[in-house]
């Protein structure tokens, strides 16, 4: 745990009460602080007593004694209109921060020059937080992941000159930290994410630029025009800039050139790196994800060969991109966490002989912007409440069958794949859909495929699960 030692004497209301919400009460109370704690639900406010936490209705406090709103980042700051607590908040003068805030005042009062790499984006930030603490582990550096990802990120190990703190943040953290300083700062990417909560997109590439705007070193992925634009605006205002591209050649950072991981200073170019036969990290979408890895480390002080290291031996996560089996020729591949179109396109790019499953509660546009990837299929198999609207999306494109469900769409493209004469076929399961319809969530979709794939006859399971 990092004591909340910045509101140490302080009186401090905290309003949202899940896992990191109990975590931040008990990281305030450990650095002395007077915690008021509530939520909306009565469950979570019996849940924070019985763990000690001091919890009362926020509408009966008296807020000018108020230092400020710690606010759990699900809870609305903005839109589609602020939380009650956040006027309250606000009509008394209060200022509204996170979790990250507080780590990020913490690590400036006790450890400023302790290493701290900070990852966004829409697409890819789990998996490029996750390799970063990867490599920096293998390399032998104490690493502490959190943030969006894991661990709630008051509940690592505190700051210290030596510890490498490699935090996930969302637009909804980020929204909260208005000082956020990272050593290093990334932006992968931006598109259309989360426009419910802050209004448009205008606001939300607004927001993911903070991340990168105080950082001591900014890595931006240029390969969308949104981010180029933050980037050039970045380096006029005198940012420590890297820029990374999987697309296009760069005189001046770090780029793709087939499967080798270039760095270009002042036009002159050299291989650091390779994803040459790295399942783990296969994609265009990867290979930014490693390029935004590799200028990391390497500002980190890292080698190339420790860096090589650890993309060779880096296992993936779960439901991304996750290579859960083979079976012949035939590689089964768990994309659950691709809940949208723009997530599915990353997988069916990455792959030639595709036996498509997909399907569940339809997001809006369903999967008109995948077209282009229908000569790649060989056949979908079409799963949930989206089943419908996608066969009549597919039409005549390509063969395509209602499965239904996980099971029988599993059996039926692992038969079908199996007479399959390309070099390798994918069963890939992304489904371009929320879960809801089915499954409580992504990862329970994923297990459910993931369990499938095991009852098949003749499948050699791959990694830990």
């Amino acid at each position: 745990m990092i004591p909340a030692t910045v509101f140490k004497d302080k009186t401090i209301a905290l309003f949202g009460l899940g896992g990191s919400g109990i975590a931040t009460a008990h990281a305030l109370m450990a650095g002395g602080a007077r915690v008021t704690a509530f939520d909306d639900n009565p469950g979570s406010v019996a849940r924070a007593a019985g763990e000690g936490v001091p919890t009362e209705d926020l509408r009966n406090i008296d807020w000018s004694g108020q230092e400020a709103l710690v606010l759990s980042p699900g809870v609305p700051l903005t839109h589609p209109r602020p939380h009650w607590s956040v006027d309250l908040a606000r009509a008394a003068g209060v200022e509204i921060i996170g979790d990250v805030e507080l780590f990020a005042r913490e690590r400036r009062a006790h450890a400023s020059e302790a290493p701290f790499v900070a990852i966004t984006g829409t697409n890819g930030k789990s998996t490029t937080t996750a390799l970063i603490a990867h490599i920096l582990k293998s390399a032998g550096r104490d690493t502490q992941m959190g943030g969006n990802i894991g661990r709630a990120v008051m509940t690592l190990e505190p700051p210290a000159a030596d510890r490498y703190h490699v935090v996930e943040c969302s637009s909804y953290q980020i929204d909260l930290a208005p000082t956020l300083d990272p050593s290093v700062g990334i932006l992968l990417n931006l598109s259309p994410d989360h426009l419910d909560r802050h209004g448009s997109f205008e606001n939300y590439a607004g927001i993911k630029e903070r991340l990168v705007a105080k950082s001591r070193l900014a890595i931006i992925g240029v390969d969308d025009p949104d981010c180029r634009h933050i980037a050039n605006r970045l380096e006029k205002n005198g940012r420590k800039l890297q820029r990374i591209s999987a697309t296009s050649s760069l005189s001046d950072g770090f780029y793709l050139k087939g499967f080798d991981l270039m760095r270009a200073v002042d036009g002159v170019a050299e291989k650091l790196a390779t994803l040459e036969g790295i399942g783990s990290l296969r994609g265009a979408h990867n290979a930014q994800n490693a390029l935004a890895a590799l200028a990391t480390c390497i500002e980190c002080g890292l080698t190339a060969d420790d860096i090589q290291a650890g993309f060779n031996s880096f296992p993936g996560l779960a439901h991304r991109m996750e290579q859960v089996a083979r079976r012949g020729r035939v590689l089964f591949v768990n994309d659950s966490k691709a809940t949208n179109s723009d997530a599915a396109e990353r997988a069916l790019a990455s792959f030639e002989r595709i036996y498509w499953i997909a399907g569940g509660l339809p997001k809006e546009g369903g999967i008109e912007t995948l077209k282009s990837f229908f000569p790649r299929i060989a056949k979908a198999y079409l799963i949930g409440e989206a089943a419908p609207a996608f066969a009549a999306t597919i039409g005549e494109a390509t063969a395509f069958e209602i499965s239904g469900t996980i099971d029988k769409a599993v059996d039926h493209a692992a038969r079908d794949a199996a007479g399959d004469p390309a070099p390798e076929a994918v069963v890939l399961f992304s489904p371009a859909c929320a879960s809801f319809d089915q499954f409580r969530n992504f990862e329970v979709r994923g297990d459910a495929f993931r369990e499938a794939v095991r009852s098949l006859a003749g499948t050699e399971m791959m990694g830990s699960k």
